[in-house]
């Protein structure tokens, strides 16, 4: 306790705040890595004018509350005020669209990663390059508004992600950590910039569209894990406590995306390794060995926070379907003046998912609650469907939801592992879909065969992995890799507690994939039929 407490008098804590999905976290750490405080403040996109979104002011609102709780938390178990930091990271959603002008001023309410809109100039970008564009990437929404012929584009003097938002903010540095920068526009993982022949291209593209920028005018300028991103400012820090207790000068690591954090967060950041976040989406990151030997429009190629070749396969839907049915139950449950707690709620259905069969009885349901760039559905619709001989029982209802949220994720990862032959000795997890004891971790070893781990301190998330990084940033010796410090310094003493998939779990999933893969066709014709 006494080492806690002079560690926050003499301002040697490390703070990470990200912006997740629902959740913004904020993580504060010690000198030995260990969290030692926490706040958060749950929020949720809105769909606005076909457009998936937050505004501003839930970002600040959100942030701030976030830091508040965490402050309040220091308080409450250590008697301290905390007025020195001794560095700070952000981290956020990857990719989306957030356009400012001169005045850095937003153009256009930001576009999240959850839209699906982007779909010719995606197209278009991909066969230009050569190299996969989806459709959330920060170039291919720039470049579907050129398309579009929006009204704002001739006014953007800045592009950046919501992690580089609030890093300029607060900063006034307009800057990106290299994984954040690669799901904005391809990068070099030699060079670790933005891809020189690419920029060319893309400038020859718009260069008849009488723009006055190119896109290099644009992005952000791209840092790697280690380097100082500037400090906080005098307005920053009010921004960010607004007690007005927290000091101003404070050094700030390079702002990283949510999947570089979740990297960090379960040390897999070397060749052969992988994580996978799932939650209100899922995206698998598997660290390469070598390029592909192609293209893929389900595989995204992105890099680690110091720039190495990472494939992503990300899916926009995960487990936002699987919770409304389990919200069912809860209220049947009211309905019967039962009072059931979250944690009882999930965990009892999840567990009985266990009891299914592993082809979960011949159900099959899709979980598309907005769009699927993987799938080519541009927008959410959820099926449930049984034929008259499958065996329909509460187990197998919420075995196949649990597998339906891993369902697209595992087309994408069949292409790594049997086409690709990527080698990946263990996968580590993290996010809400593992919260239930071997659930999630049994059936994600089953879509994938392959080994799933969970680390101790998986739970801190994101958060906890950009406190990290900017612990790496301070903290590091002469030479230092940060695979040498998370290796040394952070994980030597970890635990974790790894699940293999059994033969009889990998042949029901894949006999479940068989039919989700083929009814697909009837996903997309519900999609035209069910319109309005």
């Amino acid at each position: 306790m006494e080492q806690i407490k002079n560690a926050i008098q003499n301002g040697k804590t490390v703070l990470g705040i990200e912006l997740g999905s629902t959740r913004i976290k904020a993580v504060l750490i010690d000198e030995n890595n260990n969290p030692i405080a926490s706040g958060s403040y749950e929020w949720e996109n809105r769909l606005e004018n076909g457009i998936w979104t937050y505004s501003l002011e839930d970002v600040w609102t959100g942030i701030q509350t976030s830091y508040k709780n965490m402050a309040d938390d220091v308080k409450n178990q250590y008697g301290e005020e905390l007025t020195k930091i001794g560095a700070i990271g952000f981290s956020a959603m990857m990719h989306g669209y957030m356009a400012f002008d001169e005045n850095k001023e937003l153009l256009v309410p930001f576009r999240t990663w959850r839209n699906s809109i982007t779909g010719k100039a995606a197209a278009e970008l991909t066969s230009l390059f050569d190299f996969n564009i989806p459709e959330r990437w920060s170039i291919a929404h720039l470049y579907q508004a050129i398309l579009n012929g929006e009204e704002h584009i001739s006014k953007i003097k800045y592009l950046t992600t919501l992690a580089g938002y609030v890093h300029w903010k607060l900063t006034g540095e307009f800057v990106l950590g290299i994984g954040e920068a690669s799901g904005m526009f391809p990068i070099d993982s030699a060079s670790k910039d933005y891809n020189k022949g690419m920029i060319e291209k893309f400038d020859k593209l718009i260069s008849n569209k009488n723009l006055p920028y190119t896109i290099s005018d644009l992005l952000p300028k791209v840092l790697v894990a280690g380097e100082n991103a500037g400090t906080l400012s005098e307005d920053g820090a009010k921004l960010l406590d607004t007690t007005g207790k927290l000091s101003a000068g404070i050094p700030l690591c390079p702002p990283e995306g949510d999947a570089g954090t979740g990297m960090t967060a379960t040390n897999s950041i070397t060749k052969r390794t992988g994580n996978v976040s799932a939650g209100t989406s899922v995206f698998a990151m598997v660290v390469l060995e070598k390029p592909l030997s192609k293209a893929y429009p389900e595989i995204d190629i992105v890099t680690t926070p110091v720039g190495d070749d990472v494939a992503m396969v990300h899916v926009n839907n995960c487990t936002s379907d699987l919770n409304a049915w389990v919200n069912i139950f809860r209220e049947y449950s009211a309905e019967l003046g039962i009072e059931i707690s979250t944690e009882k709620l999930y965990g009892t259905l999840y567990r009985k998912a266990l009891e299914g069969d592993a082809d979960c009885g011949g159900l099959l349901s899709y979980g598309y609650f907005s769009g699927e760039n993987i799938t080519g559905l541009e927008e959410g619709r959820q099926l449930f469907v049984r034929t008259p001989d499958s065996k329909f029982n509460l187990a197998n209802m919420m075995r196949t939801h649990l597998y339906s949220a891993l369902g697209t994720l595992k087309l994408g990862m069949d292409i790594l592992l049997d086409k690709e032959n990527v080698k990946l000795d263990r996968m580590f997890g993290h996010g809400g879909l593992f919260k239930t004891k071997d659930v999630g971790q049994k059936f994600m070893a089953a879509a994938i065969n392959t080994p799933v781990s969970l680390m101790e301190t998986a739970g801190e998330g994101g958060a906890w992995g950009i406190a990290l990084l900017a612990s790496y940033m301070l903290a590091k010796s002469e030479n230092e890799t940060l695979t040498d410090f998370l290796n040394n310094k952070v994980f030597s003493q970890s635990e974790s507690y790894t699940l293999e998939p059994t033969d009889k779990d990998v042949k029901g999933f894949n006999e479940f994939a068989v039919r989700y893969k083929n009814g697909l066709p009837i996903e997309k014709a519900a999609v035209e039929y069910l319109k309005y």
